[in-house]
C-alpha cells in the first residue's frame, strides 16, 4: 500500500453557489501550499477552477482547513462577502463539524466529551516534530465530544479491536481531535504523530511510506474524515466515509 501520486489526486464539488462552494478532499491533497514547490494544492486547484470568477473580483478563501492526510468537508467561499460572512459564522461557533475516525482499541464508554487545554509540545520542552501537539495547562482551552458509532475486529499482528467514533469539536485548536483521542490511548489507525511512536513519523519524512510502517500503523494516512460541516439550520452537508477507512471498517466484520 502506498500513497497514490500528486496526478492521481482528485477533490469532488458537494455543493455550489455564487458565494461558496462545497469541497469533498480526497486524503493526501494540501489545502494550502506550504512550500514554494511545485506540490498541488486545493487552494491552486480551485484558484485555477474558478479564474473567470477570480479575474471578475471574486477569490478563494478556504473557510476549514484540513490536514494533508485528513479527508472530507470543507467550506470555501468565492467572494469576499462569503468569507467575511463565513469568517463571523466561525466567531460565533455557529459552523459545526463533525468527523469520523478510526481508532486502536474498543472504549470502555460510549460517549465521551475532552476538555482539556492543548499546546505546542516545542512550547514547553524539546520536541523533535515542531507541530507536535500535547496537553498543557498552559494552551488554549479545547473540548471534543466523542461517541462510539461501531465496535469491529481485524485480524492484524498488531492487535485486532478497532472503533469508528464520531469526533464533535467545540473547539478548533491544531491536531486538537488527534491529541484528545491519544490522550484517551485510543489514538487513530495510521496517525504517525500521536499514534504508536512519534519516531515513525520522522522515519516517514526519512524513508517514505515502508512495509515497517504499514506493519506498524496499518493505514499510509491517519483515518479521519471530516464527515459533516452545517451552519445553524440553514444549510448541512454531509460525506460518506471514503472507500479506504470503509474498507478498512468493513472488511473483516
Amino acid at each position: 500500500m502506498s500513497s497514490p501520486s500528486y496526478a492521481a489526486i482528485e477533490f469532488k464539488i458537494v455543493d455550489e453557489t455564487d458565494d461558496y462552494l462545497v469541497v469533498d478532499k480526497p486524503p493526501f491533497l494540501l489545502t494550502h501550499p506550504t512550500k514554494p514547490e511545485a506540490q498541488p494544492t486545493l487552494w491552486n486547484e480551485l484558484r485555477e477552477l474558478l479564474a473567470f470568477e477570480i479575474a471578475n473580483g471574486g477569490q478563494v478563501s478556504i473557510v476549514n482547513r484540513l490536514d494533508r492526510e485528513t479527508s472530507g468537508l470543507i467550506l470555501v467561499a468565492k467572494t469576499a462577502a462569503a468569507a467575511r460572512r463565513f469568517g463571523l459564522v466561525m466567531q460565533q461557533q455557529r459552523l459545526h463539524k463533525e468527523y469520523l475516525a478510526i481508532v486502536w482499541g474498543w472504549p470502555e464508554w460510549e460517549t465521551k466529551i475532552v476538555n482539556v487545554p492543548v499546546d505546542r509540545q516545542g512550547k514547553h520542552g524539546k520536541s523533535e516534530i515542531w507541530l507536535k501537539q500535547i496537553i498543557h495547562a498552559a494552551g488554549a482551552a479545547s473540548q471534543t465530544e466523542f461517541r462510539v458509532e461501531q465496535r469491529f475486529t481485524r485480524s492484524t499482528s498488531s492487535g485486532d479491536k478497532f472503533s469508528l467514533i464520531r469526533a464533535i469539536p467545540r473547539t478548533g485548536r491544531t491536531h486538537q481531535i488527534r491529541v484528545h483521542l491519544s490522550s484517551l490511548s485510543h489514538p487513530i489507525v495510521g496517525d504517525k504523530i500521536y499514534g504508536p511512536n512519534e519516531q515513525l513519523y520522522l522515519q516517514f519524512i526519512e524513508t517514505g511510506w515502508t512495509p515497517e510502517l504499514e506493519r506498524r500503523l496499518l493505514l499510509p494516512r491517519q483515518a479521519l474524515h471530516s464527515s459533516k460541516l452545517a451552519i445553524g439550520n440553514e444549510h448541512e452537508w454531509t460525506s460518506a466515509l471514503p472507500v479506504d477507512l470503509a474498507e478498512f471498517c468493513g472488511g473483516s466484520l
